[in-house]
Parts: structure tokens; C-alpha cells; sequence
């Protein structure tokens, strides 16, 4: 028997059109510092969206193409999000953090033919354009000088002339869900960048995922804060989710300090927001420094990118009543995989256990762990091996054949290294390129990290591996006080002798001003061991 159900396909178009006919009053704001903010209706939007569609065939884009963006998290930027793709196109962010010669690769391998780009962002550009390709016209965003843009003699229009006197409507093509909507490249800490390309379907699906209860619960009452970059992993899904919900956007632009990040919050109430755990490390020492800033409006705080520690969701729940919830993915899943939210009827540690894990996968993920022949391994909680998913948004293979022994399986091999308990929560203990391995035994710096940062005069901690003569590897701690506070090795180790075996804790150390980020605020390991090598660090040893 066959379903006689309307076969309507999934597309980000339809998202729009839900937003735009159904929410229409429903805003999005964009702040433009020193406290000032711009608000666009969905309405307003859906018209915007409508000029840059026509602006964007105007110069030659007419098929699949790709449409690159260089922008901050704002209304134009989330216009392009909506207009490439559901005019036909692909959406393609270009991560503005990534090195001249990096973005340059990304997009000439990417073919994009236009790219949307934020005029404050000219002078990082510029010497990006004469090393591209494919790439013809420039659109350009906001006020200032268009010169450096105009030297490597592209075509260079003012965005909003290229709008102008375009017609409010598009007649929207009716798209194959499975065809490609958008895509984003890895960030490359290890060998060049790889493309992954998100269909409608995919993306359509990602986001109802994102509004269920059991992730983060968007709802038409909410009001949603990406500060998650809108070129890492499109902000997480969080503008579709929001758009498809109904909810309010509130967009940060280049504002992403903690006190821009609290006065935004103070004004504009969000209820969710999403960042990776630095951006929350950052704003809670700020308003430990700096009290009286009023964060009660937000219900939910996605987190993810890399582990979340307990300690810090302890203090944002204890102190000021905001829940972090850990979350889990990669730009390959798209990204949110698992959800760190506790089962009910457990004790209260319990559950806190389980909301520092990377929690459970969302419906329509599978998660397992295998072995280094490829063999599942059981969810016992114990057995250790490689992470590896599949599901609807997940992709099956990178642009162009990437790396294709990472889904040999039928498989996504994340190159993440955890374990999986009896109920299904996945913890993670490292990268597989970051793992240490100490005399044959396994050092999870991950859980390092995590207990360090609970000490009180620890403001940030990353743990590596670095060479040692008589175990091959041994754990290099590279620590960040807070200000005015001192803490010696010797008083560090002993802080975390009741938290991880004896022979897990460092005997090196060295304390920095500040951990090296990766360009989606990660801790850059690739750049501490390199560091470390070139004896940049001040080592100091201690040993009991």
C-alpha cells in the first residue's frame, strides 16, 4: 500500500514562507554598538530577501552556484542564509577567521561565484581577492570605503544599491529537498579544510530537531541568540530553528565581548542563546568582576564546540539561574548530534553527571564506539573507542570525495575517542588527535581540563601531550589565572589528587596569559604542542 500523503518537499524556502506569512511581526535585531540595536521584521525580511534574490540573478547567478558570505552575525547576513538557497543556489560561509591562504583554498575549491561581504571586514578580504578564481562580483555590506575591495578589479557593488528597486516578491522555484542548500568547510586544524554540504532536506529536518523538547524546545515565545558564528556550521541551525519556530533573533553583529554580549542580554531579554564554552567562560568572569547584570531572561544556554565544564554550569545555574546544556556535533552532522539532558527520577548528582556528559543523541541519530578495527564496542560506560554516527543530517561524504576512508563504514568516523553508558549518554575523553598516551595508558585531557578550571584562581586551563623520555608522553598543563591570583603547581596537583589517578596528574606546567583559540574559539592544541616544541613556554616541573 502506498500513502496517498502531499509529497511537498522540504526546503529552506518553505521555512521562509512559514516565517514571512505566518510570524511576519516576529523581528530581528542586529546590534550596532555602543548600545544601539536595529530592528527588521520577519515581514521586512522576507521582502529583503526577495530584492537580494532578484539582485543576486541580476549578476549571473542562475543555477546552483555558490554564494559566499564574509560577514557577522546580522540581518543581511541571515538574508543571504534565506535567499541562496531558496532561490536555487547554495549558501557558502567563509570562516573571516581562517588565514588569507585558507579562505582562498575554500572558496576557489567551493567555485563561488559571489561574495556577500561586511565592509568592516574589507581590510581582512583584500588580500584574499587576487588569489581567487571563480569569484566575480563582490556585494558589499554596510557603510565605508570600497578601494581595498575594488584593487583586484572584480565588480564591487554597494549591497544595498544592488537591492534597490528590486521588486519585493520572488517567485520561488520549486526545489528538490535533496538538492544542496548550503555548505561549510571544517575548520582544518589538521590538512586543508574539507567542504560538507547540507541538502533542504537535511537542513529542514536538522531544525525541526532543533525545536523539540528533548533539544533545545524553541518555541514561538522564544527569543534566540546565535552568538555562534554564522559561518561555523550555520550558527549551529540556530536562525533556521528560530525562523521555522517563529521565535525573535537577536544578532550580535561583531559585538561578542562580554560586557557588549550582557548589555544585549539586559536589553533585549534572549531566552536561548548558543555559544561554545570560552564566549560563557569569558561572560561569567565578567559578571563575577562586574556585578549587577541582569542574565535571568535566558531559560537555556546551548553549549558545545568542546567540553562543557561542570563546574561552570554549576555556577550559571547555582548562582545566577541560567541552565547550560551541553550539546554535541561537527560541522559534518550539522552540527547538534546528542544533548546533554538528564533522564527523570535520578538523584541530583546523577543528573549532573549526565548534563557533563555530551549526552544522548537526538531522534534520527545513531551514535556508536568502535574499536581500531572498526568493531563496535558495547555501551557499558567502560569500553573506550572512536565515535561514530549516521542519520538524516549527517553527511555521508565530503565535496569533491574528501578523505572518503572516514565513511567507509556507512558510517561518520567523528575522530572523537568516548565511551557510551547503558542509557545511551556519550562521553567524550578526547580528540583521537589529541588523546595522551602515557606508558601504553590513556590520559584524558578533556577531564584534566575540566577539573582545573574548577579551582578558584584557574580562569582557563588546556592539557596536551608533550614528549617524554621514559613514558613516550606525558600531560603538559597550560594555565591562565585570574587576575591577582597566584596558585604553584605543587598546590594544582594537589587539588586534583582526589579527582583522577595518581599517575594522570602533570608534572609539567606552564602559566600564560592566554590559551591560544582555534578560529571557532576552541583551545588551538596544534598550536600549544607547536609552541611548546619551539620552547616558547616557560616549563616549569614538579613531582612529588
Amino acid at each position: 500500500m502506498r500513502s496517498t500523503m502531499q509529497d511537498v518537499p522540504l526546503t529552506v524556502t518553505s521555512i521562509l514562507r512559514h516565517a514571512v506569512t505566518v510570524n511576519g511581526d516576529r523581528t530581528v535585531t542586529t546590534a550596532l554598538g555602543d548600545g544601539r540595536y536595529r530592528s527588521t521584521s520577519y515581514r521586512e525580511l522576507g521582502e529583503q530577501v526577495a530584492r537580494l534574490a532578484h539582485a543576486l540573478r541580476g549578476v549571473g547567478i542562475t543555477g546552483d552556484q555558490r554564494v559566499g558570505t564574509f560577514m557577522w552575525n546580522n540581518v543581511e547576513h541571515l538574508a543571504v542564509y534565506l535567499a541562496a538557497p531558496a532561490m536555487g543556489a547554495v549558501l557558502h560561509t567563509l570562516n573571516i577567521r581562517l588565514s588569507p591562504e585558507q579562505i582562498a583554498y575554500i572558496a576557489n575549491e567551493a567555485e563561488d561565484q559571489v561574495i556577500v561581504a561586511d565592509l568592516s571586514l574589507a581590510a581582512q578580504l583584500a588580500p584574499v581577492l587576487p588569489m581567487l578564481t571563480t569569484v566575480h562580483t563582490i556585494l558589499a555590506v554596510g557603510d565605508g570605503d570600497l578601494t581595498p575591495l575594488q584593487n583586484a578589479g572584480m565588480m564591487v557593488i554597494r549591497y544595498d544599491d544592488a537591492l534597490g528597486g528590486r521588486p519585493p516578491e520572488y517567485d520561488w522555484p520549486v526545489l528538490d529537498e535533496n538538492t544542496a542548500a548550503a555548505m561549510c568547510y571544517t575548520s582544518g586544524t589538521t590538512g586543508n579544510p574539507k567542504g560538507v554540504v547540507y541538502s533542504h532536506r537535511s537542513t529542514y529536518l536538522h531544525s525541526m530537531s532543533t525545536c523539540t523538547t528533548n533539544v533545545l524546545g524553541i518555541g514561538v515565545e522564544d527569543s534566540v541568540l546565535p552568538i555562534v558564528p554564522m559561518f561555523h556550521a550555520n550558527a549551529w541551525g540556530l536562525p533556521y530553528a528560530a525562523l521555522m519556530a517563529g521565535a525573535d533573533l537577536v544578532l550580535p553583529d561583531r559585538f561578542m565581548d562580554a560586557p557588549s554580549l550582557l548589555n544585549l542580554i539586559g536589553t533585549h531579554r534572549p531566552t536561548v542563546a548558543g555559544a561554545v564554552p570560552t564566549i560563557w567562560n569569558d561572560v561569567l568572569n565578567h559578571l563575577e568582576r562586574h556585578p549587577g547584570h541582569d542574565i535571568s531572561s535566558l531559560r537555556l544556554v546551548a553549549c558545545g564546540g568542546s567540553a562543557v565544564p561542570r563546574s561552570m554550569m554549576e555556577v550559571f545555574q547555582n548562582r545566577y539561574g541560567v541552565r547550560i546544556q551541553q550539546a554535541w556535533g561537527m560541522t559534518e552532522t550539522s552540527p547538534v548530534a546528542t544533548v546533554a539532558a538528564p533522564v527523570p527520577g535520578v538523584s541530583d548528582e546523577t543528573a549532573w553527571t549526565l548534563r557533563a556528559s555530551q549526552g544522548r543523541a537526538a531522534c534520527g541519530v545513531e551514535v556508536r564506539i568502535v574499536d581500531d578495527e572498526g568493531l563496535p564496542l558495547p555501551h557499558d560506560g567502560k569500553a573506550v573507542g572512536e565515535v561514530e554516527v549516521r542519520g538524516p543530517w549527517v553527511t555521508g561524504s565530503y565535496y569533491l570525495g574528501r578523505d572518503e576512508a572516514k565513511f567507509a563504514s556507512g558510517w561518520l568516523r567523528t575522530g572523537d575517542v568516548g565511551r557510551i553508558d547503558p542509557l545511551g549518554y556519550v562521553t567524550l575523553t578526547d580528540r583521537a588527535k589529541d588523546v595522551i598516551k602515557s606508558g601504553g595508558e590513556w590520559i584524558s585531557s578533556v577531564e584534566l581540563e575540566n577539573h582545573l578550571i574548577a579551582h578558584p584562581a584557574v580562569l582557563e586551563a588546556s592539557v596536551v601531550g608533550v614528549p617524554d623520555d621514559r613514558w613516550q608522553e606525558r600531560p603538559l598543563a597550560v594555565v591562565v589565572l585570574h587576575d591577582g591570583h597566584q596558585v604553584s603547581p605543587q598546590q594544582l596537583r594537589e587539588f586534583l589528587t582526589d579527582k583522577v589517578v595518581r599517575w594522570w596528574l602533570p608534572e609539567r606546567w606552564t602559566f600564560v596569559d592566554q590559551v591560544p583559540r582555534t578560529s571557532v574559539g576552541k583551545y588551538d592544541k596544534k598550536t600549544i604542542r607547536a609552541r611548546h616544541a619551539d620552547g616558547e613556554y616557560d616549563v616549569v616541573e614538579y613531582r612529588d
